[in-house]
């Protein structure tokens, strides 16, 4: 209650020592809203609530108009202490304005009304004695309105003021004199001063054109610049031409005059050429200038007395916006510019450096936040990024194992088709051979036969034994090839796999081989057992004969 307080006994040290008050709102108590009467012309008016806002300086100075809505109109009003007519006396209108929002589009004027409005029917066709306050929309649609409304026509001021558009409290302050002079200040500072009829075109010039005024027969109002006509071309001036031929070009030797015609070298810039020369421009001295007719005083022209004088009954608030959230706070009206001063520095002033440093807590929080959220996006663009990287890269990898087990594969399967056929023939060698050696063993003596015999049981044993140890080597290597291939990569295995699947088709190539021989071994006995069987027949044959 420190601020109510205070501006309590403000106000009262201003009913005894300063000028009158007639409209004074700081919002802290909570019924003043209810002092604003919404219009009854429209439908379709955004709220207004008390608000000190998302972030302020003090919980109760804070506290202030707020238009919550967004796209909306807003048209309320609330009537005056008294009714104050400003002929004889200093006029101050003075408020603050929050754009907590970060406008971007809306008003934050107020409207001062005469005695005769009715509430009811207040909207945007309403007259109005003033109209003052920033407007914004866009980031060039930037003014602060200062109308004035004089015989019924208003009236903006010819300057434009430019408007405070951070998200900060600011001052507005429009100040007119019983001299018919004017300041608007910003936060304290004057921003623009001077002469109403000067600033606003209210009153007729006091000065005009004399409208019986001739222009004289000799005046000479141009040309401003003529050619010298003491100026002489040089002698050495080269004018022409632009072009001239290629001194140095030479005719080719291919040339045909009778075929390709007269030969002519091509032309080149002429060096020498300075282009077409003019005189020098001089001031013409006979100049005189844009003829104007002389000033005469304004015969319509009259001081008006009531120039800046003001019939006011309500304040009202008439405003369009596109972003709600904007705060109104700290209004006043008086009569007395050293009460407003003291005033804006008891609800402003005083509040300033603590919203500076509460709005720079919460820009630097959200900042930090906005980097965190930065640096989170960032590693998760990073990681899906690096996920992706591997599993191209994987993709690569398998391409290529694919192809190394294809390469692979092919020349195993064909030096295993080639080994196969390899075998096939020595097989088939073997059985010819066999078959010689039968055929031999049938010619040769008994002891021949029976030593062949003996020896091809002997190798077949022997290719037995061989068989039997080939196979019991390539159980181990299984094994083994098996227990190393659990510790190799998919890669390795398949490779791997390809060399014992060769090593599986020659071993079976070669034991197929060795029952092959032994087979052979069995039929070049047998066939020698049958031999020896015909020769006792033909000796019993023989010894009976």
């Amino acid at each position: 209650m420190r601020c109510s307080f205070g501006l309590a006994a403000l106000a009262a040290l201003a009913s005894s020592t300063y000028g009158r008050v007639y409209y004074e709102e700081t919002f802290s108590d909570p019924a003043s809203l209810d002092t604003f009467i919404a219009t009854e012309a429209r439908s379709d008016l955004g709220a207004i609530k008390l608000s000190k806002g998302k972030w302020f300086s003090d919980d109760e100075n804070s506290i202030g108009l707020q238009v919550s809505e967004d796209a909306r109109f807003y048209a309320y009003s609330a009537k005056l202490n008294r009714p104050f007519n400003t002929k004889g006396k200093d006029f101050i209108v003075q408020f603050t304005v929050k754009y907590e929002q970060d406008i971007d589009c809306g008003g934050a004027y107020l409207k001062l009304l005469p005695p005769t409005l009715d509430p009811a029917k207040f909207d945007g066709e309403s007259e109005y004695e003033v109209m003052f306050g920033p407007d914004i929309c866009g980031s060039t649609n930037r003014r602060v309105h200062a109308i004035i409304n004089y015989n019924g026509t208003n009236n903006q001021i010819d300057k434009v003021v430019q408007p405070r558009g951070d998200q900060l409290t600011h001052q507005y302050t429009f100040w007119v004199k019983p001299d018919k002079t004017f300041e608007i200040r910003i936060d304290n500072k004057v921003q623009e001063e001077g002469k109403i009829e000067e600033f606003w075109k209210v009153l007729p010039e006091k000065q005009v054109a004399d409208p019986d005024a001739k222009k004289p027969e000799e005046w000479v109002d141009g040309p401003a610049m003529i050619e010298d006509p003491e100026d002489e071309k040089p002698e050495d001036w080269v004018d022409g031409p632009e072009t001239v031929p290629d001194t140095e070009a030479q005719k080719p030797e291919d040339w045909d005059d009778d075929m390709d015609g007269d030969w002519e070298a091509p032309v080149v810039a002429n060096p020498e050429y300075k282009g077409e020369w003019k005189p020098r421009m001089i001031k013409n001295p006979e100049y005189q200038g844009e003829w104007s007719a002389p000033l005469i005083d304004n015969p319509n022209y009259e001081d008006d007395e009531d120039l800046a004088v003001f019939n006011i009954g309500y304040i009202g608030l008439d405003v369009w916006t596109v972003k709600s959230g904007t705060i109104f706070d700290n209004i006043l009206i008086t009569d007395d510019i050293d009460y407003a001063s003291q005033f804006g520095n008891s609800t402003w002033a005083d509040y300033v450096e603590k919203e500076i440093e509460v709005k720079k807590a919460i820009d630097e929080e959200e900042a930090e936040k906005l980097e965190a959220e930065r640096k989170v996006k960032e590693e998760e663009r990073k990681a899906k990024e690096e996920a992706e990287k591997e599993k191209a890269e994987d993709a690569d990898e398998l391409d290529e194992n694919d192809d190394v087990k294809v390469d692979a594969a092919e020349p195993v399967e064909e030096k295993a088709e080639d080994e196969s056929v390899e075998e096939k023939a020595e097989d088939e060698s073997v059985e010819e051979k066999a078959e010689d050696e039968s055929d031999e063993e049938k010619t040769e003596d008994e002891s021949d036969e029976e030593k062949a015999e003996d020896e091809a049981v002997e190798e077949s044993i022997v290719e037995d034994e061989e068989v039997i140890e080939n196979q019991e080597e390539v159980d181990e290597e299984k094994v083994a090839e098996e227990k190393a291939a659990e510790e190799k990569t998919a890669e390795e295995k398949a490779a791997e796999q390809a060399k014992a699947d060769k090593k599986a088709a020659k071993r079976a190539a070669a034991k197929e081989a060795a029952e092959k021989a032994k087979q052979a071994a069995e039929a070049a006995q047998k066939a020698a057992e049958e031999a020896e069987l015909e020769d006792e027949d033909e000796k019993i044959v023989h010894d009976e004969l």
